[in-house]
C-alpha cells in the first residue's frame, strides 16, 4: 500500500507531530513499507489458530488460599481516636 505525502501530513497533523520537508520523503517509503506488511498479514488464514493468553504452555502456580496473617481489627480499632460499627471514622475532607 502506498501513501502519499498529503496522507503523511494528515496522519502528523491527527498525532500533533511536526514534520520537516526532508524528511516527508522518508516517511512514505517507511510507513508504505508498514503498511504493505500489514496488509500481507491480514491475508493470513487464522481460522486454524487457537487463542492463546502465553505462547508457551504453562500454568500459573498459585499459592494456597490460606489465612497466614493473625486477626489484628479489634485491637486496631482500639488504638483509633473514633470508631464506629467497625468502621474508622475520619473528619470531613470535603465541604
Amino acid at each position: 500500500m502506498e501513501l502519499t505525502r498529503d496522507e503523511i501530513y494528515k496522519t502528523a497533523h491527527l498525532a500533533r507531530l511536526a514534520i520537516s520537508e526532508t524528511d516527508v520523503a522518508k516517511y512514505v517509503i517507511e510507513l508504505s513499507k508498514t503498511m504493505t506488511l500489514i496488509a500481507n498479514l491480514e491475508q493470513a488464514d487464522t481460522t486454524s489458530v487457537s487463542v492463546m493468553a502465553h505462547p508457551l504452555n504453562q500454568v500459573q502456580r498459585l499459592r494456597a488460599d490460606v489465612v497466614t496473617e493473625v486477626d489484628q481489627r479489634d485491637y486496631l480499632q482500639k488504638l483509633a481516636p473514633k470508631v464506629e460499627a467497625g468502621l474508622y471514622l475520619v473528619p470531613q475532607v470535603i465541604e
